[in-house]
């Protein structure tokens, strides 16, 4: 079976992590979540690590959670379903506290918890066909595992605004708003990102650790075991409430949820 993770670290000490489900747009399950918190956990302990840059492979960066997983998770013991709200809440935890420069390349849909994904990186590049959108509310459920990583990129106004009306937005707002930092064409991205990754080598690696994790800490922006668990619990509940189920079984049989006019 091909890896549903890939990575790769360059000479240069630049690892590339691939969600590699092009499929399914690079929704992630469990697997993913579970591969992913371990590849941050092993790097962070890589001597010669600089950086880390996220890809999706194909079309699209990450389109969220697998609709397919999803259904399965509603037919879960409460305490495994919690642990798989969890592993979401973890896996951006571990991202967004990550100690060296992390860098997304947005294409495509990136939408739920991709969107929370490129909140979690410290530079965030897109195409300008990427597509963007904080869409749980759309399926009856809530983004709570990602929410404080949206407050932080894009702040309390505008997260307010799209994780409430669910609506879609492209790169040019997605700048606008802090998300993005640049709207490369497509032909144009490597050599940017190669641009970025240059300076960024210049910069001293216990000082870049030290200053990112400054900047958390100091504004409150890390979380400990038990706001991720609350967090991660908060989730788990909407999901599988009633209109958590009808919303995924709407999106299943491509209809209107009941909710919708």
């Amino acid at each position: 079976m091909t890896e549903p993770v890939l990575l790769s670290l360059s000479p240069q000490g630049i690892a590339t992590i691939t969600l590699n489900r092009p499929e399914v747009a690079n929704a992630y399950n469990e697997d993913v979540l579970v591969r992913l918190i371990r590849m941050l956990e092993a790097l962070e302990h890589e001597p010669s690590l600089r950086a880390v840059v996220l890809r999706g492979a194909g079309r699209h960066f990450a389109a969220g959670a697998d609709i397919n997983w999803q259904a399965e998770v509603a037919s879960y013991t409460p305490q495994r379903a919690y642990e798989c709200s969890l592993a979401t809440t973890v896996a951006m935890t571990r991202l967004n506290e990550f100690p060296r420069p992390t860098f997304a390349v947005i294409q495509g849909a990136c939408f739920g918890g991709g969107f929370g994904l490129a909140c979690c990186v410290d530079v965030a590049l897109a195409t300008p066909q990427a597509l963007f959108g904080i869409t749980e509310v759309r399926l009856g459920v809530a983004p709570t595992p990602i929410s404080t990583h949206m407050v932080n990129a894009i702040g309390l106004r505008q997260a307010r605004r799209y994780s409430l009306t669910g609506e879609r937005f492209g790169p040019d707002q997605a700048q606008a708003m802090g998300l993005v930092h640049e709207v490369v064409p497509a032909e144009a991205m490597e050599a940017r990102l190669e641009a970025i990754l240059a300076e960024t080598l210049k910069s001293s690696p216990t000082a870049v650790a030290l200053t990112k994790a400054s900047f958390l800490a100091a504004n409150g922006l890390t979380l400990d075991a038990r706001q991720m668990q609350t967090l991660a619990q908060e989730g788990w509940m909407q999901r599988v409430s009633p209109e958590g189920r009808e919303g995924l079984a709407a999106f299943r049989e491509k209809r209107p949820a009941d909710w919708a006019g």
